[in-house]
């Protein structure tokens, strides 16, 4: 069971985001995108900066990245690299349409002196991985069936010293672990365990007994696609019962409107990468 009465403490964050001046679907590389839907490009960026704005008004740190022309998916700055105490490990995409993203972020973090280690394997940053800093001593959570590709799991702990666990997506409408599972607190997760395979749930529900499961309704609503600085869970305002859920265990929810980036298969984590020194 999940402790209610347990005090939560936010912690300052630093993070990454990239303006969708250009988001557009013009392809469709995920079961969200529907090229025939239109993309209020306008409202996208106001979205973007209201979640912009929650983020600095909660305490958080903001980097930009100069989105680029012809990189229409360029906002879903999470997919970029992987970041923990310091060092980067860089994204290399599955999809051509999104490989020149990878060298943008190379170049962001190149240019402020953190140390990059170029990957040799398909990845997609922290779409597929996410860091619990104190969840057994320092934890890195990966997720693998369709976009990052196994070896890459055993090239992140590599790369940065920690241990990986390899959890497996079936469900193609959770493409990457940041649509499945987040992290909350330094310690534990939210999840919904229909996106796993049944092994997959089975080594998460033993990592964290206490973790919140998410349902369908949750999930599809894109409310695991979240950040929390360990108090405060920055979470897409569709997703309602899961508020509710993180509210009766201590969080507290704070949601905010991002219907036109959901059109392009992501929400509130997907336009945030975490730049953890």
């Amino acid at each position: 069971m999940v402790t209610v009465n347990q005090q939560r403490v936010p912690r300052k964050r630093t993070y990454l985001m990239c303006s969708p001046e250009h988001f557009a679907v013009e392809y469709a590389i995920n079961p969200w995108m529907d090229v025939t839907t239109p993309v209020d490009a306008e409202l996208a960026v106001k979205q973007w900066d209201r979640l912009r704005e929650t983020l600095v008004g909660l305490g958080h740190d903001v980097h930009l990245l100069t989105p680029e022309a012809g990189l229409p998916d360029m906002v879903f700055a999470a997919n970029g690299a992987f970041v923990v105490d310091g060092t980067v490990y860089g994204a290399r995409f599955k999809h051509e349409q999104r490989t020149a993203e990878a060298a943008a972020h190379r170049a962001f973090y190149e240019s402020q002196g953190w140390r990059f280690i170029a990957p040799s394997e398909t990845n997609e940053g922290e779409g597929d991985f996410a860091y619990l800093p104190d969840a057994h001593g320092g934890l890195i959570l990966a997720g693998h069936g369709f976009r990052t590709e196994l070896p890459a799991h055993a090239e992140a702990q590599e790369a940065l010293g920690r241990p990986v666990v390899s959890l497996r997506l079936v469900d193609p409408r959770f493409y990457h672990l940041d649509v499945a599972l987040a992290s909350i607190d330094d310690t534990n997760v939210v999840y919904y365990p229909g996106a796993f395979s049944a092994a997959s749930q089975r080594v998460l529900a033993q990592l964290f007994p206490d973790a919140v499961l998410a349902d369908d309704e949750d999930a599809l609503a894109f409310g695991l696609n979240l950040v929390s600085d360990g108090l405060n869970v920055v979470l897409n305002s569709e997703a309602t019962r899961l508020a509710g859920k993180l509210k009766a265990a201590g969080y507290h929810p704070v949601p905010v409107e991002l219907a036109e980036l959901k059109k392009g298969g992501g929400s509130v984590k997907c336009c945030i990468a975490e730049l953890r020194h």
